[in-house]
């Protein structure tokens, strides 16, 4: 895989309650993805960036919702994430920051 593609493969971190808790539980991690993005490739990429173990991949595909803007039919863009479970000794801590 190129250095590129590398970094179009994972958008962001989700952080909401639901993905807090299944860090908690199951030591996972929750990624916004590219939706062209397939699960080896994802296992790749964080294996690579954050130097850990992946054991497995999961991915869910979300439609975008239809919004009314007065007359104005419009659509939110499609979504994909995908939920990593890391090996018990590795922990990604997206809370700290870059400080140069």
């Amino acid at each position: 895989m190129n250095e590129e593609r590398l970094y179009e493969v994972i958008r962001h971190p989700v952080v909401s309650e639901k993905s807090t808790t299944v860090g908690e539980y199951h030591n996972q991690i929750v990624l916004e993805v590219d939706r062209n993005a397939t699960k080896p490739e994802i296992k790749e990429v964080v294996e690579k960036l954050f130097k850990v173990r992946v054991l497995s991949v999961q991915v869910l595909n979300r439609k975008g919702k239809k919004k009314r803007s007065g007359q104005t039919m419009g659509k939110k863009s499609d979504r994909r994430r995908a939920y990593v479970r890391l090996h018990a000794d590795d922990d990604i801590d997206f809370t700290q920051t870059l400080d140069s």
